[in-house]
């Protein structure tokens, strides 16, 4: 008795999602047509194209260059970095690193002093960006 029950709720839910309102192309258009028709328009857009840049060559050696161990502020990335600098210590000590932490709060703000101090100084640059 009780399949008879669950086979007529589904028959009843069936019925009412297609009989409910008919469709022309995307538009939903109620049963009366008393009622004001709306547009619904996509909030997720188009996302603009992505220009694909090169990665900067691979040095052929670390001994004797400069690299910069850059935090950008996210809690963590300065503990990471220090190790990072100990390991330089350990496995290139002919390699000097620098540890800076980048200003303007946050990994997408610029700071143009720094970087124009890399451009000028750095062979190569390592920088935390939280996760």
């Amino acid at each position: 008795m009780k399949w008879h029950k669950s086979a007529a709720v589904i028959a009843a839910l069936c019925i009412g999602l297609f009989c409910g309102y008919s469709t022309v192309g995307n538009q939903a258009i109620a049963q009366n047509n008393t009622a004001e028709k709306i547009t619904v328009l996509n909030p997720l857009g188009n996302p603009p194209p992505i220009k694909l840049k090169n990665m900067a060559p691979r040095l052929n050696t670390l001994e004797g260059k400069t690299i910069y161990l850059v935090d950008d502020g996210y809690i963590g990335g300065d503990n990471l970095l220090y190790e990072i600098q100990d390991w330089f210590k350990e496995n290139h000590p002919k390699t000097t690193t620098l540890y800076k932490r980048k200003g303007g709060g946050g990994f997408e703000a610029e700071d143009p002093a720094l970087w124009a101090e890399m451009k000028e100084k750095a062979d190569g640059i390592i920088i935390a960006l939280g996760h």
